[in-house]
């Protein structure tokens, strides 16, 4: 079994610690471990051409045209069983170069346009993106209590592989964290909770705290006006009510749950809700109106950059 730690904070600051204690868990547990210092990476940011979906779905592969270290980081991801991100918060968030990971995984990386790619052409796309059991942690770290959207950019990561989430652990005030012996065996047991979960992927359970979500354990909700309740993390709507234990989320399971987010079912509906809007861009762009606007825009004003 190998467990991969990546951690994206400063060279031997909490990020990377933190990241090494998990995996010292891990390794005490009988686990080949490896560790990743993300910024030694040189990781570019999506300019989000779609070459990659549009080779996928022509049976091209789904290769990023981009050069840089990220196909090397997505070879070291694939070959192990389980991932421990280490996350500071920048913000409330994940920082920029864990968005860049983020962005660079979908559309290709994800499990149902991999699904798609091989229907269309066998052999065309890695058998590890579609058969692959990965399951994944993350521990997040910030200094204050401006913290509350980390959660969700680490669900978001995984979501479009669809790799099982163990632990999704976040801390504030965590800036001495390693001065404090009560979290430091929590982070110690992610390592053996992801050692557990990788030895039965299948059967592996969530096992940070329980979050308001039922189905994906977020804790961030979208209130529309209509009086519908949204999660931010698995899209699923219901409504939520306040009770003397503390708020609870209520949704229809059977109607949901097949096109929440980080569900299989959820993804081809999305992928057919975007090929829908595809092709009446591809229609509208053959008008004369698309192309009188888009003139008129290219017309209007030219961007600015720096001088060399």
């Amino acid at each position: 079994m190998k467990i991969l730690g990546i951690s994206l904070g400063r060279q031997n600051g909490n990020n990377d610690c933190m990241c090494k204690e998990a995996l010292m868990g891990a390794k005490e547990m009988g686990a080949e471990v490896e560790f990743i210092h993300l910024m030694d990476l040189n990781i570019q940011h999506c300019t989000g051409c779609n070459a990659c979906s549009a080779k996928a779905f022509s049976g091209k592969g789904n290769k990023c045209v981009i050069n840089d270290d990220f196909e090397w980081l997505v070879d070291k991801m694939y070959d192990a069983d389980g991932i421990i991100f280490a996350v500071p918060i920048f913000c409330e968030g994940a920082p920029g170069v864990f968005h860049n990971i983020m962005d660079r995984f979908g559309p290709r990386m994800d499990k149902a346009t991999c699904m798609i790619g091989e229907k269309t052409a066998p052999g065309s796309i890695d058998p590890r993106y579609i058969n692959n059991k990965i399951c994944v942690s993350y521990i997040s770290f910030g200094g204050s209590e401006w913290i509350t959207r980390v959660q969700a950019d680490c669900f978001i990561q995984s979501m479009t592989p669809l790799w099982k989430i163990i632990d999704n652990k976040f801390y504030d005030h965590s800036l001495n964290i390693m001065g404090d012996d009560a979290k430091l065996a929590e982070i110690h047991q992610v390592g053996v909770n992801m050692y557990n979960a990788c030895k039965d992927p299948d059967n592996a359970t969530y096992q940070s705290e329980p979050g308001v979500c039922p189905h994906c354990h977020g804790r961030e909700f979208y209130f529309a006006e209509n009086g519908d309740v949204v999660c931010n993390q698995c899209g699923i709507v219901g409504r939520m009510e306040i009770t003397e234990n503390g708020p609870s989320f209520i949704y229809d399971e059977e109607k949901q749950i097949p096109i929440a987010h980080d569900v299989l079912s959820g993804k081809f509906a999305h992928m057919e809700d975007i090929g829908r809007a595809l092709g009446a861009q591809m229609e509208f762009k053959k008008t004369d109106t698309y192309k009188t606007r888009l003139q008129k825009y290219k017309d209007f004003i030219s961007p600015i950059k720096p001088e060399n």
